[in-house]
């Protein structure tokens, strides 16, 4: 048998690809976007979810034509590999509005969906939740989410059970958390990368509990990884090609302010209503699309602190500049160095300028 960590990694190199076949031949296959769309009211309709993730080493030209290219690449690379069926039969298509590429890859689906019924796009449905700091801002997403999950119980023909499963993805948010432990020891028992694949494995959510529990049971045998821990910042990663990257050159990911990694494992929910879940998603974590610089900043300084990094790396990719505007704050309150790459493609980090301003030592 396989560790626990050989089947999370080999369950995330499946993340982003077709759902398959449908186990009971009739569940939705449903697709989502966002780093606030509330996935528990997917687990509860008893849908197949699956993240949509792009793709850097494919070409985007259809999602160019329909957005333009100013718009986050990695919006424009989902739409891509929608249009071009790699994410093979969906019957939905939730997208969150947690940062304007996401809501202009709204608005072209529901467009193409119009215009150009030919090309077999999914419906596309908005989960237009809001993060302003206001007790009306919370009743206005405790509606939304209302509206989400009645349109689910349409598309499902049956109830929801949120309160089983708020509970499941509170225990796998507890795991998850225990989990992020095991990198911030010195030294680091999972790398960034393998931490990606332990958040997100493409398995349904009692598989990964269980793969989670696993893990940790096997904590003492994981291999150590010594080497400048890094913590990393800016844009969010849907795929392992930075990581990657970074890691290559004897530095170690010890933590992140993005949503596929750190983030999606902020804070339970608790209660198993609606209420409940309105709060937990208005809260979130500080990403760089709806939280103030001062709080981005107080953010970072607290889990530099807790993952002992040595450097702190605001990665923003080009398309995606709001990260980078958080960054004299972050820096002026950080005790270590830091170091601000801009205007990155996607899927690439630009080694020589890390190099340049703060050389690894060996």
């Amino acid at each position: 048998m396989p560790t626990a960590l050989a089947a999370l990694e080999e369950a995330y190199a499946r993340s982003g690809a077709p759902a398959g076949n449908r186990p009971d031949g009739r569940a939705p296959v449903v697709g989502y976007v966002g780093s606030d769309l509330p996935v528990e009211l997917l687990t509860a309709a008893g849908v197949h979810a699956l993240r949509l993730t792009g793709d850097p080493g494919s070409g985007s030209a259809p999602g160019d034509r329909y957005l333009g290219r100013g718009v986050d690449p990695a919006a424009r690379s989902v739409l891509t590999r929608l249009l071009d069926g790699s994410f093979g039969e969906l019957d939905r298509v939730v997208v969150s509005h947690d940062c304007e590429a996401s809501l202009r890859l709204f608005y072209a689906l529901r467009e193409l969906g119009r215009v150009e019924p030919g090309a077999g796009l999914p419906e596309a449905y908005l989960v237009d939740l809001r993060h302003l700091p206001h007790r009306t801002t919370t009743r206005y997403n405790r509606r939304r989410l209302g509206e989400f999950a009645a349109r689910l119980e349409t598309w499902t023909g049956r109830a929801l059970d949120l309160a089983g499963a708020v509970a499941a993805h509170d225990e796998r948010r507890r795991l998850l958390a225990a989990a992020a432990e095991l990198r911030r020891t010195v030294p680091a028992r999972l790398t960034g990368r393998q931490f990606l694949a332990v958040v997100n494995a493409a398995l349904p959510v009692a598989e990964h509990v269980a793969l989670l529990r696993r893990l940790l049971a096997e904590a003492g045998r994981l291999e150590e990884h010594p080497g400048r821990r890094v913590f990393l910042s800016g844009s969010d990663h849907d795929t392992p090609h930075v990581y990657e990257a970074v890691e290559s050159e004897g530095q170690v990911i010890v933590g992140e302010d993005h949503s596929f990694g750190d983030l999606a494992v902020e804070g339970p929910v608790g209660a198993g209503g609606l209420d409940a879940l309105a709060e937990h998603h208005h809260r979130g974590g500080p990403a760089a699309h709806r939280a103030t610089a001062g709080e981005r900043a107080a953010y970072a300084a607290a889990a530099v602190r807790r993952c002992r990094a040595e450097l702190f790396v605001a990665y923003c990719r080009a398309g995606d500049e709001a990260p980078a505007w958080d960054f004299p704050a972050q820096r002026a309150a950080l005790d270590i160095p830091a170091v601000l790459l801009e205007r990155q493609e996607y899927g690439r980090v630009d080694l020589a300028a890390l190099r340049k301003e703060h050389p690894c030592p060996m």
